[in-house]
C-alpha cells in the first residue's frame, strides 16, 4: 500500500482539521494547494493544475501562487463566497531540523479581511452575528479593519422590515445567524439576492449568555460593564458568537476589537429600505454612485473620512446639541478659508491610520506600510497647529484626541531608510547607523575583502613577517599562509592547520570568529532586521487607544472639512435646528440635481408645521418635478441633521425621528408580488411605524389599480395621516387624483400646490416652480407629445380628450375608419362585440396604465358594449 510522503502527510493532517477552507500551503516562496483545493482554485483563478509526487500511485494535483501576490487571488476566491486558509511555515527552513513545522495562523472570510489591498476604502467590512428569539433579535456588527463593533436589541412585530433595516444600515459581508433566523424565508432572499453575502448557521449551544459575557468582560473590560450591552441578553449571546468566531479565524486575540458601541434603533434618525434607495443617498436606483447625494457631499481627503461620511449620512442626529455641534465647527472652518485649505493640504496626506494600525496589531505589516504610518504621524503636529486658531468647542476637543506621536515618528524614521523594500525577506529595511550590530554584519557582509585586507596588514606589522597572507579555501575556511624560511616567527596562538612543501598554514581564534561571521553575515543580517522590526512593531501595537483616538478624531475633521468646502462652493446656508415641529425652507434646491446640471436650479419654497401646514397635495404634469421637489425637501431634512449645511437661502428644520418614502413604481415577481402588492406593502409599514415627528413622501398612490379603486385607497391613506389622533405627521403628497385637492376644503392641515407650467396651444413649458392651489389637468396628452409620440397619436388623442371632457356619451371612431355602407354583411365570430371586447380586456395592462389611460379605456370598452 502507498504511503504519503512526510510533507504531504502533514499537509494532510493539518487539511483534515479545515475541511470547509481552501488550505493555501506555504513551501518556500509559494503557497500551494492540492487535490481538491487545486482543482477548485485552478478553476476559479483560471490556474494551470500542475502535479506533484506524493508517494501514492498517481501525483497530486496542485497548483502555486507567489507568496508576495497572494492578495489578490484571496480577494477573487473570497468575493466568490469561498473561505481561505493560510498555512504558514513556523520555523526557518535553513535551520530546520527535519520537516519545517506548519500550522494555519488564520482563516480569511469574507468579514474578517484586514488587508487594506482587499478593501474599499470608502467603506466598512462588517461581519454581522444575529441571534433570533421568537419576536425579538440581538445583533451586532464588527468591522476587524478598524476595531469597531456595534450592537443592538430590538422587540418587533415586523422583524423582517426590522432586520433588513439592519443590514441596510451595515451592508455586511457575512452573517453568523441561529436556527430560529433561518424560518425568515424573505430575508434569505433578500440577503442572496440583494445584499450578495454569504452566511453561516451556527450551533445553538454557541449562543451561551455566560460565555459570551466571560469574552466580553476579557475583550472590553470597562467598556462592557458601562454599557448597556449586559442588560442585552440576546444582544451579549450574539456579541459572544461574533468574538468567539473571530478567534477561530484569526487564530490569536482579536486584540484590535477595542470600540464596543452599544445603539438603540432611537439614537438616529431611522430610515427604512425604501427610504435610502428612492433618495439615492449612496447610489442611484441604476447602482451608479455619480448622482448619489454622498457623491455631492463627499469632499474627504482621507480613507478614514469618507468611512464616517457614509456613516454620518447614514445616522442623522436626533439631538440638537449634537446638530450644533457641528455646525458650529463647519461655520468656524468656513469663516477661516485659508486655514481650512491648509487643513485639507495636510489630510491629503494623512493615510489610513485605522487599516494600518490592523496590520501592526495582527504582525502583517510590512516596512513600507510601516513607513507610510510614519509619514502621516508626520504631520499630525501640524494638524494639532493649525487646529489652536480655532475657538470651536468641537475643533478643540478634536485636537485634544489628536496626539502628535512625535517620539513614535521619530523612532520609525531613525529606523527605517526612506526607501524600504515591500518585504523582509532580503534586508535593507533598516537605516544604517541604527543598530551597531546590524552596521558591522553588513559592513563584514559588504566589505569582506577589505577587512581580510586590514586582519593581513596587522598580522604583518605584528609579526614582522613580509610576505604573509590570508587565504581561503573549502576544506579549512580562512588560514594564514607563512613561507618556511619565517616559521621561527609565528606567534604561539597560531594553530597549525596545514603543512605545504614551503609554507605552513595557520588559524587564529580571531580569524575563526571572522569567518564565521562573514560566512553567515547575510542571514545573520536579515534575522536581526526582523527581530528590529518586530521590536518597532510591538512599540506601535503600544499606542493602539491613542492612535484609534486620534484616526477618529482625524475623520471627524476630514468630514466637518468637507461640509465647510462644499457649503462655500455651493453657497449652502446654516439651518435652524429647532423642535417646534416646523421645516421652513426658502429658495431650496436639490443637492444632486443643480450639481449635475449645466444650467440654474430653478429654487423652491417649503412649509411644513404641525397645524395649517401638516400635508402637502402636490399636483400636476409628469416630469414637471414632483418628485424633485419631495426627495429635494426630504434630503435638506438628512443634511441639516447630519451637521451639513443646505441648499438655501434660509432654512429652519424641526427634528423629524423617521423618514419614509413611497416613490416609484417596481415589483417582486419572484415572491410573487406586483408592483400594486408591493406599493401597498410599503404603505402600509409606513402607516404602522410613522410617529407625529416624522416626515412621509408619497408618490402616486394607488395608481397600481383600477381608477376608483386607486383614487379611494390615496384619499383613505391621506385621511388617515393627517388625522392627529391616528398620525398627524408632516406629509408631502403628490398625486394625479386631483379629487384629492378637495381635502383642502374637507380636513384642516391640508394646503394644496402645484408645479407652475405654461402653455401655448398644445405646448407646454415645465416653469419647475410650485405655486399654491391645485390644477385640474394632468397634461398628460402634452408628456406625451414632448415624449416622442407620433403627431398623428398625439392629435387623436386630443380629440378623444375633448369629447371626454365634454360628456359625450359615446367616442366618435376616427374619420378614417368610418364606413358607409347599407348592404348586409355577415358577422363572422371574430368580428363579434363579444370577441373584440374580451380580446380587447386581455390586451390591457392595468398595472401600466395611467389615471387618464384607465378612464380612455373605460369608455372604450363601454362603448363596445353597447
Amino acid at each position: 500500500m502507498a504511503k504519503l510522503s512526510p510533507m504531504m502527510n502533514q499537509y494532510m493532517q493539518i487539511k483534515e482539521n479545515h475541511k470547509k477552507h481552501l488550505l493555501f500551503f506555504r513551501l518556500g516562496d509559494f503557497y500551494e494547494l492540492f487535490f481538491d483545493d487545486a482543482i477548485l482554485a485552478s478553476k476559479e483563478l483560471e490556474l494551470t493544475l500542475t502535479g506533484r509526487d506524493c508517494g501514492l500511485k498517481e501525483r497530486a494535483p496542485m497548483c502555486g501562487i507567489p507568496y508576495h501576490s497572494v492578495d489578490t487571488y484571496i480577494k477573487k476566491l473570497v468575493e466568490k463566497g469561498h473561505k481561505v486558509a493560510i498555512c504558514e511555515q513556523l520555523e526557518n527552513p535553513a535551520t530546520a531540523k527535519g520537516l519545517v513545522s506548519r500550522d494555519v495562523v488564520r482563516v480569511i472570510t469574507p468579514g474578517t479581511i484586514s488587508e487594506s489591498g482587499m478593501l474599499d476604502d470608502a467603506r466598512n467590512n462588517y461581519i454581522c452575528s444575529i441571534n433570533r428569539r421568537d419576536h425579538s433579535f440581538g445583533i451586532c456588527f464588527a468591522d476587524i479593519s478598524t476595531g469597531d463593533v456595534y450592537a443592538t436589541e430590538i422587540a418587533s412585530e415586523n422583524l423582517v422590515l426590522d432586520i433588513i433595516n439592519e443590514f441596510e444600515r451595515f451592508s455586511p459581508s457575512e452573517i453568523l445567524y441561529n436556527i430560529e433566523f433561518v424560518d425568515l424565508t424573505e430575508i434569505a432572499k433578500y440577503m442572496s439576492q440583494q445584499m450578495r453575502c454569504t452566511g453561516e448557521l451556527v450551533d445553538e449551544k454557541e449562543y451561551d449568555l455566560e460565555r459570551a459575557r466571560e469574552l466580553a468582560l476579557e475583550q472590553f473590560g470597562d467598556h462592557f460593564t458601562e454599557s448597556d450591552l449586559p442588560k442585552a441578553p440576546l444582544a451579549l449571546a450574539s456579541l459572544g458568537v461574533l468574538l468567539q468566531y473571530l478567534r477561530q479565524t484569526q487564530k490569536e486575540s482579536v486584540c484590535r476589537i477595542v470600540h464596543l458601541h452599544y445603539y438603540n434603533e432611537h439614537q438616529f434618525m431611522g430610515m427604512d429600505v425604501s427610504a435610502r434607495r428612492n433618495l439615492e443617498l449612496f447610489h442611484t436606483i441604476s447602482g451608479e454612485k455619480k448622482g448619489s447625494l454622498i457623491d455631492v457631499l463627499d469632499r474627504t481627503k482621507t480613507a478614514m473620512g469618507k468611512r464616517l461620511m457614509r456613516k454620518t449620512i447614514e445616522q442623522p442626529l436626533i439631538q440638537v446639541s449634537q446638530i450644533s455641534l457641528r455646525q458650529n465647527a463647519v461655520a468656524a472652518l468656513l469663516e477661516q478659508t485659508v486655514r481650512r485649505n491648509e487643513l485639507n493640504e495636510v489630510l491629503s496626506n494623512i493615510h489610513d491610520m485605522e487599516r494600518l494600525m490592523t496590520k501592526v496589531i495582527y504582525g502583517s505589516i510590512n516596512p513600507r506600510e510601516l513607513k507610510s504610518l510614519s509619514y502621516t504621524m508626520g504631520f499630525l503636529p501640524r494638524i494639532k497647529k493649525l487646529l489652536t486658531s480655532f475657538e470651536d468647542p468641537l475643533l478643540k476637543k478634536i485636537n485634544q484626541r489628536i496626539s502628535g506621536m512625535e517620539e513614535l515618528h521619530d523612532l520609525i524614521e531613525s529606523a527605517i531608510c526612506s526607501e524600504p523594500p515591500v518585504t523582509l525577506k532580503d534586508g535593507k529595511a533598516i537605516r544604517d547607523g541604527f543598530h551597531d550590530e546590524l552596521d558591522e554584519l553588513r559592513y563584514i557582509g559588504e566589505n569582506s575583502r577589505e577587512y581580510i585586507s586590514q586582519i593581513e596588514q596587522q598580522q604583518r606589522e605584528r609579526t614582522g613577517i613580509k610576505n604573509l597572507k590570508i587565504g581561503f579555501n573549502r576544506v579549512f575556511g580562512y588560514y594564514i599562509e607563512v613561507t618556511k624560511s619565517n616559521l621561527d616567527q609565528v606567534p604561539e596562538d597560531y594553530i597549525r592547520k596545514q603543512t605545504l612543501v614551503g609554507a605552513e598554514r595557520y588559524i587564529t581564534q580571531e580569524l575563526k570568529e571572522y569567518e564565521q561571521k562573514v560566512l553567515t553575515s547575510n542571514e545573520r543580517s536579515i534575522l536581526l532586521e526582523q527581530e528590529i522590526f518586530a521590536h518597532l512593531r510591538k512599540h506601535v501595537a503600544e499606542q493602539l487607544i491613542p492612535m484609534q483616538n486620534t484616526a477618529e478624531s482625524i475623520a471627524m475633521l476630514d468630514i466637518l472639512c468637507s461640509f465647510a468646502q462644499i457649503a462655500q462652493e455651493r453657497r449652502y446656508v446654516c439651518p435652524e435646528i429647532t423642535t417646534d415641529g416646523e421645516i421652513i425652507i426658502k429658495d431650496g434646491r436639490h443637492p444632486v440635481v443643480e450639481a449635475v446640471i449645466d444650467r440654474p436650479f430653478v429654487p423652491n419654497d417649503a412649509m411644513l408645521n404641525r397645524a395649517a401646514n401638516k400635508m402637502m397635495i402636490i399636483t400636476g404634469p409628469n416630469m414637471a418635478g414632483k418628485s424633485t421637489y419631495m426627495r429635494q425637501v426630504a434630503l435638506i431634512v438628512i443634511m441639516a441633521q447630519i451637521g451639513s449645511f443646505v441648499p438655501a437661502s434660509f432654512a429652519k428644520i424641526s427634528l423629524v425621528d423617521k423618514i419614509f418614502t413611497r416613490i416609484g413604481a417596481s415589483d417582486n415577481l419572484a415572491a410573487g408580488r406586483s408592483t400594486f402588492m408591493v406599493e401597498m406593502s410599503e404603505v402600509a409599514e409606513i402607516l404602522k411605524n410613522a410617529t407625529a415627528n416624522s416626515l412621509v413622501v408619497l408618490d402616486e398612490i394607488g395608481r397600481g389599480t383600477s381608477t376608483f379603486d386607486g383614487m379611494s385607497i390615496a384619499k383613505a391613506v391621506a385621511e388617515y395621516i393627517i388625522r392627529k389622533e391616528t398620525l398627524g405627521c408632516k406629509t408631502m403628497f403628490a398625486t394625479h387624483y386631483h379629487e384629492l385637492t378637495s381635502l383642502e376644503q374637507q380636513l384642516p392641515g391640508v394646503v394644496n400646490y402645484n408645479i407652475a407650467v405654461k402653455k401655448r396651444g398644445d405646448d407646454i413649458t415645465f416653469l419647475r416652480k410650485i405655486v399654491t392651489g391645485g390644477v385640474d389637468d394632468s397634461y398628460g396628452v402634452a408628456v406625451a407629445k414632448l415624449a416622442g409620440l407620433p403627431e398623428e397619436v398625439i392629435s387623436r388623442a386630443n380629440e378623444i380628450l375633448q369629447e371626454l371632457e365634454s360628456g359625450a356619451s359615446e367616442i366618435k371612431p376616427h374619420a378614417q375608419q368610418e364606413a358607409v355602407t347599407d348592404m348586409p354583411i355577415q358577422v363572422h365570430m371574430e368580428e363579434s362585440k363579444e370577441y373584440k371586447t374580451i380580446q380587447k380586456i386581455k390586451e390591457i395592462s392595468p398595472d401600466t396604465l395611467t389615471p387618464i389611460e384607465a378612464m380612455n379605456t373605460l369608455f372604450e370598452l363601454k362603448k363596445m358594449v353597447e
